[in-house]
């Protein structure tokens, strides 16, 4: 029976890897399925793609991370930053590819002050995850406060480009725009 086992270790490892392998791919086909048509989206439709988008970038494969997550952001909710930080980091240091760990601790250093950090964590989590509008209208706000305009204006423009619903993006570029910012004569 050991023998058996050894012989057939391989096949179950194969098949193991071509499930594993496949369902990522699959999510990823689905995610690019939702980016497209958000960018297609009538209002009413975008905020639907929205959530669901923003709910599939929340998971990170781990019960007990995603837990994590939900209570770092509790804890942003209620201006708690220390401790928003605290389980920000417990994320970002046990799940170092979930690029929305890296996104919600840069919200949380943002809110503390802290632009240094915010901004490492806010490029970890575009080099993770380069679609995260989100992460990217955080960097737009960043950069108008420097007042770094002209950047500012790029990254809600790159923000409108892939969720032309966004609504935050749609007013800062405006505000950008009233002020002479990314008008050609």
């Amino acid at each position: 029976m050991g023998t058996r086992i050894r012989k057939l270790y391989p096949v179950v490892t194969a098949l193991l890897l071509t499930v594993g392998n496949s369902l990522p791919a699959q999510a990823q086909s689905t995610l690019d399925e939702m980016m497209q048509a958000l960018r297609d989206a009538e209002p009413a439709e975008a905020t639907r793609l929205t959530r669901e988008i923003e709910r599939t970038w929340a998971q990170s494969g781990s019960t007990s991370l995603d837990m994590l997550l939900r209570r770092g952001r509790a804890a942003l909710e209620e201006e708690d930053i220390d401790v928003a930080i605290e389980h920000l980091t417990a994320v970002t240091d046990h799940a170092p590819d979930f690029a929305e760990g890296w996104h919600a601790r840069a919200t949380a250093y943002y809110m503390k002050g802290l632009y240094g950090p915010a901004l490492d964590d806010l490029q970890r989590a575009l080099i993770l995850n380069p679609d995260n509008y989100n992460a990217i209208f955080g960097l737009g706000v960043m950069l108008q406060e420097f007042g770094d305009y002209v950047r500012a204006e790029q990254a809600f423009g790159e923000v409108l480009d892939l969720h032309p619903n966004h609504e935050n993006a749609t007013k800062a570029l405006k505000q950008l725009q009233a002020k002479g910012i990314g008008r050609t004569l």
